[in-house]
């Protein structure tokens, strides 16, 4: 721990201009959590909208402010801006989970500062945001920043700048949306699972565009580990993977496409999808369909902020049909032709959950080969129980669904690995070097290692 904590910088000097000075961000490690999450609302949403949330997510707590106000924000590598909901106060729901966040409290820290419509900040930092940060004009003279995200979900607020306290590092300044309405276009989701569930203040964003958190912070190097089900896993900011005993990685490069192209985020960490295989036979998928076309659709992203994995349908075909075929003998396949779960996942069996205990380690495993590593997806990581859904005599039988999903039937012109199919395994981005690593590990067991406490 000593030799990261170390390499850690002092709090930059306040005020929304100075965030643009970018910060050696030496290190810490945090707690990660996959969480099912339910974002409070600081105002009562309009009828046709239903309000924020994310399903199951990665989660890590970050102090912010000064003094300090502990929010929950939620590990998005597929994301830029990081935003917090910014209220000060809870506003009570039917719909909120019974521990809502408070929201951040601008007003209550002595570092908090809106950007000017004319700083810098406003007028080119936002380049890599889908939607510019754009001047709200006289009276408010404030920034403004919109984002959207492909689940339907909407954040509007202000851009602002603040201190972040993460783990046992010193503070550090940046710029975030501080959010003052939300929405989603998607439902609520199983009810039971929504008490259950915990709040989130916000979201960190952590891909390479100009106003994530890693690029404000001049972070070089961060890495996870998600350990299954709510086990708590480790988030390491800055600092060597050797110096931690991190496992041997498998590294995979960073694709680069320096042209502008419509589908293409050139900000995501992309990588190069190869094949896939199913137990040891290897899809025939020809290569120009993992690969981007002139458009930029097909690229593949590690996105720490989804789920589950997607795939365009022209590779998710020949997984669902092979994986169908090798499983005729363990799994009753469901049978229901128009049943989609969550508009993406039709490759869906029933069984109860004796069965499926018995047959996870018997399903062939499926592997995501990359140019130079592999993110190979077996046993429990394969299925998922749908809430909610029972079939047979009683109930007996849930319903499962492959945890591989439809990008078309989506809407997205992407691959995407989730971080479902990160369990149990160290992710590194190396951005100095512009590559992924992956390998094998027991997160729970690396997290106890290392001294990461929930």
């Amino acid at each position: 721990m000593e030799p990261i904590l170390l390499l850690c910088l002092s709090l930059l000097a306040h005020g929304a201009e100075a965030a643009c000075r970018e910060a050696r961000f030496g290190g810490a490690v945090l707690p990660l959590r996959a969480q099912q999450l339910v974002l409070a609302p600081t105002q009562a949403p309009p009828a046709n909208r239903l309000r924020f949330r994310h399903d199951v997510s990665l989660t890590v707590p970050v102090a912010v402010g000064a003094p300090p106000q502990n929010v929950t924000m939620v590990l998005d590598t597929g994301s830029e801006l990081s935003w917090l909901l910014c209220n000060g106060s809870r506003v009570p729901s039917a719909s909120a989970p019974p521990r809502a966040p408070a929201a951040f409290n601008g007003s209550a820290s002595s570092t908090y500062a809106a950007a000017h419509c004319s700083s810098p900040e406003c007028q080119w930092r936002g380049r890599d945001l889908p939607v510019p940060p754009f001047c709200a004009g006289p009276p408010s003279n404030s920034c403004r920043v919109s984002l959207s995200y492909a689940d339907a979900s909407s954040a509007d607020g202000v851009l602002a700048a603040d201190t972040f306290l993460l783990g046992g590092a010193p503070p550090v300044r940046a710029l975030f949306g501080c959010i003052t309405s939300y929405s989603s276009t998607t439902a609520n989701g199983n009810d039971a699972a929504t008490k259950s569930s915990e709040a989130a203040t916000g979201l960190l964003g952590m891909n390479r565009g100009s106003l994530s958190f890693v690029t404000q912070t001049g972070t070089l190097r961060f890495a996870y580990c998600i350990a299954p089900g709510d086990g708590p896993g480790l988030l390491v900011l800055g600092g060597d993977g050797a110096a931690l005993s991190a496992p041997q990685l498998n590294y995979t490069p960073l694709i680069e496409i320096s042209q502008p192209l419509p589908y293409f985020d050139r900000v995501a960490y992309s990588v190069q999808l190869e094949g896939i295989r199913v137990g040891a036979a290897l899809l025939p998928i020809p290569k120009s369909v993992l690969a981007p076309d002139h458009t930029g659709a097909g690229q593949t992203m590690v996105d720490s902020g989804t789920q589950f994995t997607f795939l365009l349908a022209d590779a998710y075909a020949p997984l669902k049909g092979e994986f169908l075929n090798q499983t005729t003998a363990l799994l009753a396949p469901l049978g229901e032709p128009d049943f989609v779960f969550q508009g993406a996942f039709d490759a869906c069996f029933r069984a109860s959950e004796a069965r499926v205990a018995a047959a996870s380690q018997l399903l062939p495993e499926v592997g995501l080969v990359l140019r130079g590593a592999e993110v190979a997806v077996g046993g429990e990581k394969l299925l998922y129980r749908v809430p909610g859904e029972r079939r047979g005599e009683g109930g007996a039988e849930a319903v499962w669904c492959l945890t591989f999903g439809n990008s078309d039937m989506a809407g997205m012109s992407a691959y995407v690995i989730g971080h479902h199919h990160q369990q149990n395994v160290w992710v590194e981005y190396d951005l100095q070097n512009s590559r992924v690593g992956f390998a094998p590990a027991r997160c729970d067991l690396a997290t106890q290692r290392l001294g990461a406490r929930a």
